[in-house]
């Protein structure tokens, strides 16, 4: 088989039927996700475990092929001149297998993602802790490059991200840019955060919180003049809060809380929705820092700030159930679907 040959043939499809994902494993065909859909290729051969290797071999540089073999997976990125690609590869009974997730090569700004205009309050700040939070692969990575691009545009910033691997590519407008892929421009997410405070950074975007250190290091980046931008696995706002001061040892949890309390300037929670026409929409929950969301934080009443988000639309803030109740009265998507994503289906119920 004509690897090469092969994958340019499976991108074209790609993007021909707007896919987001392949996924490439031995004893089936290739298989591509289309608005949540997986959809196998028929058409296509199954693969065998030497074509795997094949296609692993074009999309791995040596250093990756050794890190899949020492801990059996390896994050990579993967560029042809129409596409760009964030990829995974990793083994399953004993065999390897391919997921490849689509990065457009175009950074769409907010209205375009369909995302409320307020965010770009956020890229205005002078220093801060910004949060995109959601489910794997529901936009967060694309949000958070909407921001960026947005500050590229509009201010002449010293910007970094640090990222496992790059994925949007940005190019240097009104601001300079920096892209550090982990491994391969630096060691790790908290050695490239921490060279920050001498490269004269103002804003960074840290792809991904993984660890207490890398945690420590941004929230006190964001106090010390930084505009800090980032993602984390979480369903909501509070949640948020409560993963990051959870994760730090209980002797150091009121350091952090307090940190939090004055140094973050918002969460945004997002997820994708089909919708009723096709193609994706999103529904999000935004809450900002205020004073009653920061005395909420301080004193360990992070419960209650549910209830700050549904009370404080006159000030921007977003709830989850509202904007899911405005999209099934818009016809977007179906009462279905907003019970599906609601974290709360009792109180959407009386809303729609």
């Amino acid at each position: 088989m004509d690897y090469k040959k092969e994958i340019n043939e499976m991108v074209d499809l790609i993007l021909k039927e707007g896919a987001s994902d392949l996924h490439l494993s031995a004893g089936r065909p290739p298989v591509i996700r289309v608005v949540g859909n997986l959809i196998p290729l028929v058409k296509k051969a199954v693969l065998s475990e030497n074509d795997i290797k094949g296609f692993l071999n074009i999309f791995l540089s040596s250093d990756n092929k050794e890190l899949l073999e020492k801990k059996k997976n390896a994050d990579f990125s993967y560029s042809l001149t129409d596409a760009r690609f964030r990829g995974n590869a990793y083994y399953h009974q004993g065999k390897p297998a391919v997921a490849l997730r689509l990065i457009p090569r175009v950074i769409r700004l907010l209205p375009d993602l369909h995302l409320p205009p307020i965010l770009e309050t956020f890229t205005r700040k002078p220093q801060g802790f910004f949060l995109v939070v959601g489910p794997i692969g529901q936009g967060k990575t694309t949000t958070l490059a909407a921001l960026i691009e947005m500050i590229n545009q509009t201010r002449a910033e010293h910007i970094l991200t640090i990222e496992d691997p790059i994925e949007y590519l940005f190019e240097s407008k009104k601001s300079i840019i920096d892209q550090r892929e982990v491994r391969l421009d630096t060691p790790d997410f908290h050695d490239a955060l921490v060279a920050m405070f001498r490269e004269d950074i103002d804003v960074c975007m840290v792809g991904e919180m993984r660890d207490i250190n890398t945690i420590g290091t941004a929230v006190t980046a964001a106090e010390t003049g930084h505009l800090i931008f980032s993602t984390l696995h979480t369903n909501n706002a509070a949640q948020t809060i409560n993963r990051i001061i959870d994760s730090f040892p209980s002797n150091q949890q009121d350091q952090i809380r307090i940190q939090l309390a004055g140094s973050m300037t918002g969460i945004f929670s997002q997820r994708l929705i089909p919708r009723i026409s096709g193609g994706l929409i999103p529904a999000f929950e935004l809450l900002i820092n205020n004073n009653a969301v920061s005395n909420l934080i301080r004193e360990k009443r992070i419960h209650e700030i549910n209830t700050v988000i549904e009370t404080s639309s006159q000030e921007g803030m977003v709830d989850l159930n509202r904007c899911l109740a405005e999209l099934v009265r818009s016809g977007e998507i179906t009462v279905e679907s907003a019970y599906s994503n609601s974290l709360n289906p009792k109180t959407l119920e009386r809303m729609i």
